[in-house]
């Protein structure tokens, strides 16, 4: 299965999921990938929004995420999507902004957080 079509598949059982599930707050996802990671290191998606917090997965540049929509700051990446990709960027770039996603791999979709110089729009 190719990264393309295993993020296609990923993108749909979210949204069933949420469907079913009930999360308000992630009822619609704004598509942004992993960018600006430095050669050979990846972006951890953390627990919490902090640098500290706990490590729930990692991914490579190119990685399109989930997101959200909710970042820190009271950003929402959907108010932002009509804007140029370099604004949404500068506008994201010291915020953490929140992801949904399977760290395992296991069907079992959890958020995490984001780091946003490490992200840009798909």
């Amino acid at each position: 299965m190719t990264i393309r079509s295993r993020t296609a598949a990923a993108f749909a059982v979210a949204s069933l999921t949420l469907a079913f599930a009930g999360q308000s707050h992630a009822t619609v996802f704004a598509a942004w990938q992993v960018a600006n990671v430095p050669f050979g290191d990846t972006l951890n998606v953390r627990k919490y929004p902090s640098g500290t917090s706990q490590k729930q997965a990692a991914y490579p540049n190119g990685t399109v995420l989930q997101m959200t929509g909710r970042c820190t700051g009271a950003i929402n990446l959907l108010d932002i999507a009509n804007q140029p990709a370099w604004k949404q960027e500068q506008t994201v770039r010291y915020r953490w902004c929140e992801v949904w996603h399977d760290p395992a791999q296991n069907g079992n979709f959890v958020t995490g957080w984001a780091y946003g110089k490490y992200i840009t729009p798909h």
